[in-house]
Order: structure tokens, then C-alpha cells, then sequence
């Protein structure tokens, strides 16, 4: 879609006047722009017809610096909001990462039986015939090392 005439005429006043011998008007630098936009090339590549891309070039960078397409963006906002009677307008473009344990994926099961303790401080591992209470604490639980009789033969 190619910037018409109409567009133009509608923001030819807050462009700037071209004085002295300029090869490229401002229609064509518009249309150049918005062949850059649309096409994704760079300023070598644009086509012979726009004129020299370093004159296109040094035109958008002077209007960067006078602050022409701010202008322009104002102008063109405020006509979208007269004509649909927009009252307030609000953008939000936060967002949050979240951390891999909080996507809702179930959590893996420990699987190093030796290493997890119990409410009471033993070990799950350790089978409850190898456990004796201590006499002085009831809640102190102790491994005593279970003594194998030897053969009588």
C-alpha cells in the first residue's frame, strides 16, 4: 500500500519547507520510508526510483533530530481520537516471567531414600527393628548396630 496524495496533503504542514534545488520531494521520501517498513531492506537496498539512499538518509536523519515524525504521530493520534470520541487510552506491556517450579508441573518425588529425614529425626530407610529409644528421651531415636550371632557349629 503506497502513502496517496490525500495522506500527504492531510500532514504536508507539519513537515518541513524544502528550500534551495532539492532532487528528491517529500512525497517520494515518505514512500521510501514506507517501503523500507514494509520490506525490511536496508538504505543500500532500496530501489533506484526513491533517488540516492544516502541523500534519503541524511533527510531522515535531520528530521530524527527536529523531531518531524513526533510531530506527526502526535497529529495522527489526536485525528484517530476525535473521529472514534476516545476519552482514555492506555497501553500495558508488563509482563512476568515466571520461574520453571511455578509452571504447575508436579514436583519430582525425592528418590535418595537415605537422605530424607522423618518428623521424629530418623532415617525412612532405616527398618524400625534396627530403631531402639533412647531411655532418658522419648523423642530421641537412635540406629544401635543389630548383633548377629555367630554360628555354634
Amino acid at each position: 500500500m503506497e502513502l496517496t496524495q490525500e495522506q500527504y496533503d492531510s500532514i504536508r504542514h507539519l513537515l518541513p519547507k524544502q528550500r534551495g534545488n532539492v532532487e528528491i520531494d517529500n512525497l517520494t521520501f515518505l514512500r521510501a520510508l514506507q517501503y523500507m517498513a514494509e520490506n525490511g531492506c536496508r538504505w543500500r537496498a532500496l530501489p533506484k526510483h526513491f533517488g540516492k539512499w544516502y541523500t534519503l538518509y541524511q533527510r531522515f536523519r535531520r528530521w530524527i533530530d527536529k523531531g518531524v515524525f513526533d510531530r506527526i504521530e502526535k497529529e495522527l493520534q489526536s485525528q484517530v481520537i476525535d473521529v472514534k470520541g476516545i476519552k482514555a487510552l492506555s497501553l500495558d506491556s508488563t509482563y512476568i516471567k515466571v520461574h520453571p517450579d511455578g509452571t504447575g508441573a508436579p514436583k519430582k518425588k525425592d528418590r535418595n531414600l537415605s537422605v530424607r529425614v522423618g518428623l521424629v529425626g530418623r532415617r525412612k530407610s532405616t527398618p524400625s527393628s534396627l530403631m531402639k529409644t533412647c531411655p532418658s528421651c522419648v523423642a530421641c531415636l537412635r540406629v544401635q548396630p543389630q548383633t548377629i550371632p555367630k554360628d555354634r557349629n
